[in-house]
Parts: C-alpha cells; structure tokens; sequence
C-alpha cells in the first residue's frame, strides 16, 4: 500500500520563486503517482513564516486552485525551525509520512522518491546529504564543514552534510513532539529520537530565483545556537580556561617574588597592565558565556510558544489544531 505523504515547505519572502517550486513539485507528485510511490491523498504544505511580501497570497490562491496543497500562515515571523514544526506538528497522525524541504528546490526533489523507497524497507528516518560541496564557495564549503566537525567535536549527534531535507514517519513525529524545548535545533534532535534510519544522496543544486534566506549571520547565529541548545562543553571550557588562568597568575606571581629576592628592579607600567587586561578580558568573557547558557534558561521557562498560527487553509477539520506550540 502507498503512503501517504505530506510535503512540508516552509517559506519566508519567497514570491519570486514559489510559482515555479509548487509547478515541479505537482508535476514531480504526479510522477509519484503513476509509480504507486505515495498515495493519491499526500499533500504539498506551505508554510509563510511572516513573510513581507506576497508569498502568502500566492499560497492562499495556490490552495484554492488546488486540492493538493495546503497552507499555513505563522502571526508572524517565527523562525525556519519554527515553520518546520509549524507545518509537521499541525498534522499529526494525519499521514504516514513526512517530508521536509526548502522552497529554493535547492535539495533536489528527485531524492524524495528514493527516500520513500526506504521507508518502505522500514527505516522510521531517512536523511537527505550532500554528496558533495563543489557548487560551494571555498568559504562557504570551508565553514559548513567546520560547523560539523565542531559539533561532532562537541558531542552534537548531527549528520554530516544534512541540513533539514528528511524524511520522518508519523511514529517518530509523535515522539518528536514530546520535545518542549523553545531553542529547537532539529537537525540535532532527530538523531537523538531512534528507529532505523537510512540516508539518501543527492547533489546541491544551484537557487534559480529569488535571494538566500541565510546569509552567513544567520548561519552563524544557527550554528551557536545548536552548539549551546545540545552541548555543555563550551561551560568546561570556561572553567579550564579559569584553571589556565591560575597557572599563568601562579607563575607571573613566582616570576615577581624571583625578581624580589633576586634585587631585581621591575619598572614601568606594563608588566601590571598587560596581566590585569588580559585576566578581566578573559573573566568577561567566561561571563558572557556563562550568561548565554543562563539565557536560554529564561527563554525555556517563561514557556511561551515557538509559534503561532493564524491561519490553516484547505486543511479541512485541521483548522481545529491548536495556533500556538
């Protein structure tokens, strides 16, 4: 029996190029459907994450001329994971399969028909990776690759070279929802849930409209953030750098009790500035640190919601789902 699938597409100012994604994605769906891949109720959900610019009215129309797709509308900007969560947890138990994917149809979509060959064969998670980064810059390639070995480094269960192309099954979205946390890294959190898994992969292909959505500030803001969100190990670091610290003050304080006893004059001022500059730097940031992990706390307690919803279009009874997770 085919699966059926919901293909979940979250969008930010995506007007230039969400015409042409919806049109490979139906035509790819058809594809699907001759093969008896998915059955013939799957869907393809769009999820406006705030967007500026027209791209909710295109999803609105898109969903009105088309049984097919579904619509989501986020109160406001949100957050790319916080679409994603948006988008799966609005339709648990609705589908037998998940599929994320951006709209820049950047991740190749012919991968998805592969990725349901291996969920027939019983894997709970298939994971779409890069085979390689040769369209990258060597700026780019050199820092997504660090980002990976730092967080293997750090104990972070990530997948090299996957970013949130996936596939889940229904079992593992309702685990996945019993994770309450408001600083959600998902490509982190999967790993962690289980079930057989299975990898799929594809070349990178290159944006044909439109502009990115993660300049590299952003994708350094999403890096600290899975960094901080799964590992404690930059709060070790602060207190073995305390400990460097002791050993270099222990032996700056020796050095001066040497030149005591030896009569030796030590003049000028640099000798007393440079340590003191050096020691209240290093404290401040050991602070800073420490307050980014106390923060996240504040943001987990307070409870508020990852996302709002104002609106589910062509979803039937699925209006009925709670606005706010």
């Amino acid at each position: 029996m085919s699966p059926k699938l919901l293909l979940v597409v979250p969008c930010y100012n995506e007007q230039e190029i969400l015409q042409l994604t919806n049109q490979r994605l139906n035509t790819y769906f058809d594809q699907l459907l001759e093969l008896k891949k998915i059955d013939s109720s799957s869907k393809i959900c769009y999820v406006n994450d705030g967007s500026k610019d027209t791209t909710w009215t295109i999803i609105d129309s898109l969903t009105k001329s088309n049984s097919r797709v579904l619509g989501v509308k986020l109160a406001k900007n949100f957050g790319h994971q916080n679409a994603v969560l948006a988008g799966l947890f609005s339709f648990v138990d609705q589908y037998d399969c998940y599929i994320t994917i951006d709209a820049d149809l950047q991740d190749d979509i012919r991968a998805i028909g592969d990725m349901i060959d291996k969920f027939n064969d019983g894997n709970s998670v298939v994971y779409g990776v890069r085979e390689d980064r040769t369209s990258d810059t060597f700026f780019k390639k050199f820092t997504a690759e660090l980002f990976y070995k730092i967080m293997e480094k750090l104990g972070v269960p990530v997948v090299f070279n996957h970013a949130d192309f996936r596939l889940i099954d229904n079992k593992v979205l309702k685990e996945f929802a019993n994770y309450k946390e408001y600083n959600m890294f998902i490509r982190g959190i999967i790993p962690t849930i289980g079930f057989p898994s299975d990898k799929v992969y594809y070349k990178r292909l290159e944006r044909e409209a439109g502009e990115s959505k993660y300049p590299f500030s952003k994708m350094l803001a999403f890096a600290w953030k899975g960094i901080t969100s799964f590992s404690t190990v930059p709060m070790r670091m602060v207190l073995w750098f305390g400990v460097i610290n002791f050993i270099v003050s222990f032996v700056i304080g020796f050095y001066v009790l040497w030149s005591k006893i030896q009569g030796v004059a030590v003049s000028g001022w640099t000798s007393t500035l440079l340590p003191m500059a050096f020691f209240s730097g290093s404290n401040m940031i050991a602070i800073g640190l420490i307050g980014e992990y106390v923060g996240k706390i504040y943001e987990e307690v307070k409870g508020r919601p990852r996302y709002i919803i104002e609106k589910i279009s062509n979803a039937g009874d699925s209006e009925n789902h709670n606005v706010g997770k």
